[in-house]
């Protein structure tokens, strides 16, 4: 067992075994099909994707009974609606992202360009702020007084936007690169959606190989992307590592993807093994070739200290709960360290709680390889942590809180490597006031914390009034370097709009990927981001259906892929009724 501070970044997943290979062959016929299809594909023009797009939405929600039963089964899912509900949201989110893609072409195809809902403006250090969300009267009715924007990298100006926006599509090469997309296997929206990405917004064709942890999933990915299948823009192939590693060495493969752990990406650009170790140390990668992932993350919670409501701590303490125990835990956006003021006199309030919250919730089969021995590895640093829950499955683990972990301790396997499991750290700064806070916290976050993928702030609105406060907000909107900042809501709304950008924050080398470099969503299709910024109210009346305690969670998400596939009001007025039925 590694000790903790040995290991930096995401724990190693073991392989499965016994899954389905595609072997060499079939990946070499799935390759040449692809690169076969990469002139017709760049020929296709934005009102033909549009249509094919359309097809498509149609197709994914055909799949969705087959897609979440089988899903259901394979994560022990059985009894559990929150869980249920969970996948039925993977539908949504691809058909949305289906939709957004449809129209932002269907504007590519008229003005050159996906039209904005709302001018940027000039946000931090000059920085472009893009508005992304709501894009429409239905999002502002579904998640009620979320908004999100785009802060571009500080070199793109007014111009460039305009210039650049959609810019796969201002001057279409005669041939569309060939991408190896390998997918994760923690939820069956990663892999459509890093396809998604890649063909309409980069102007790619591809192979994704699915992850052995998910690969049941293939018969309804073909089905949804049968469109795409057809007309020799993308393959499906299934298979280990070793398939994974011959399909990115491919010489017809000229660029790869992946959503997964640092560690891959590491053994993809530099080799496995001993000698992937002294690449890496000598800085000289043995895949020559450009090399994009979205990988794993501590997400921290930045809870802002002040005087909270009876009724507010109840509030996020369900909400900080839905985060950890969304798909069991095995998300790279999961948040694994929640960041608290020592002297706050409602820190232990929460934690209380938190830990309330979790307990009354049925523990999850822990589906996702290793996570038994992650989760011991933890224990044995952390063996006061506390273990919550009601009894599960066979092969379930309980929600655990590491709460006062040393903030001084860099070394620390709570600030040094993801969980990936049903657990997540607290540990509390020794500030005066929450200006303070705010200004330690970034740095503890940016400096001590592992990862650069998604953040949230959590501060009240008495506390926020106040104008040091306030600075010191604005200042942490702009100095945390993660991919996604979000106040007062769970950063995964980021990746929820599709609209916005999902990824790591720019700059991080090969050596130190973190988590990773590049972008998928995006669907408004803006020029070199820099980070997208949510924000929320404090506290959102009703309780939001995607709370995992919302009785009403299964009945709503089961009925969003066909309202966000033809959205109207007949259909959000049920959806509305039925949340608030099952309040």
């Amino acid at each position: 067992m590694a000790t903790a501070g040995a290991v930096r970044g995401s724990v190693p997943i073991p392989e499965p075994r016994g899954k389905m290979i595609a072997g060499r062959e079939g990946i070499d016929a799935a390759v040449a099909a692809v690169a076969a299809g990469a002139g017709p594909w760049a020929a296709t023009s934005p009102a033909e994707r549009a249509q094919l797009l359309d097809r498509m939405i149609g197709d994914t929600l055909a799949a969705g009974d087959g897609w979440v039963a089988e899903a259901v089964a394979a994560k022990g899912l059985a009894g559990d609606p929150a869980g249920e509900a969970e996948e039925w949201s993977a539908i949504w989110l691809i058909i949305r992202n289906l939709r957004l893609l449809r129209d932002a072409l269907g504007d590519v195809a008229a003005e050159g360009r996906p039209r904005l809902p709302g001018r940027p403006v000039q946000g931090p250090q000059g920085r472009l702020r893009v508005p992304v969300y709501p894009l429409s009267m239905y999002d502002r009715a579904l998640f009620q007084g979320v908004s999100a924007w785009v802060l571009l990298q500080p070199h793109v100006s007014r111009q460039d936007l305009q210039e650049r926006q959609a810019w796969a599509y201002r001057s279409p090469a005669a041939r569309a690169p060939v991408t190896a997309i390998l997918g994760a296997g923690n939820h069956a929206v990663l892999g459509p959606r890093d396809v998604l990405y890649k063909l309409f917004v980069e102007d790619r064709v591809a192979v994704l190989k699915a992850n052995p942890v998910n690969d049941y999933m293939v018969p309804y990915w073909e089905q949804a992307f049968a469109a795409l299948i057809e007309r020799g823009a993308l393959r499906i192939v299934t298979g280990g590592s070793e398939d994974g590693a011959y399909l990115v060495s491919h010489p017809q493969v000229d660029e790869v993807h992946l959503t997964g752990s640092d560690k891959t990406f590491e053994a993809v650009v530099f080799g496995p093994g001993p000698d992937g170790a002294r690449r890496k140390a000598a800085d000289t990668p043995l895949l020559g070739k450009p090399v994009t992932g979205e990988l794993g993350n501590l997400s921290p919670v930045i809870v802002v200290p002040g005087r909270w409501r009876r009724d507010e701590l109840e509030y996020q303490a369900r909400h900080i709960a839905t985060m950890l125990a969304n798909n069991a835990g095995f998300n790279c956006l999961t948040p694994r360290a929640l960041i608290t003021a020592a002297q706050w006199p409602q820190r232990q309030a929460l934690l209380d709680e938190l830990a309330h919250v979790l307990d009354q919730m049925p523990m999850r089969y822990a589906y996702y390889p290793g996570a038994a021995s992650r989760h011991a590895a933890f224990m044995a640093a952390h063996p006061g942590a506390q273990l919550l829950g009601r009894p599960g499955p066979d092969g379930s683990l309980p929600w655990t809180i590491v709460a006062g972990a040393d903030p001084g301790n860099g070394d620390d396997i709570c600030f040094t490597t993801e969980a990936f499991c049903s657990l997540m750290a607290e540990t509390a700064l020794p500030a005066a006031d929450p200006a303070q806070f705010l200004d330690q916290a970034v740095r503890f976050a940016n400096d001590a914390l592992w990862g650069t993928l998604s953040a949230t702030v959590l501060v009240d609105p008495r506390t926020r009034r106040d104008q040091d406060v306030r600075r010191a907000l604005a200042r942490a909107v702009a100095q945390l370097r993660y991919g996604t900042v979000a106040v007062n809501i769970w950063h995964v709304f980021s990746f929820i709009t599709t609209s916005a950008t999902w990824g790591g924050y720019p700059g991080q080398p090969d050596t130190d990927i973190q988590s990773g470099r590049g972008v998928v969503g995006n669907t408004l299709m803006l020029p070199d981001p820099e980070k997208t910024v949510v924000s929320a109210p404090f506290r959102t009346r009703p309780t939001p259906v995607w709370f995992a305690t919302h009785p009403g969670m299964l009945p709503a998400l089961r009925a969003l892929p066909s309202f966000e596939a033809t959205p109207t009001i007949p259909k959000l007025a049920g959806i509305v009724r039925s949340a608030l039925r099952h309040r």
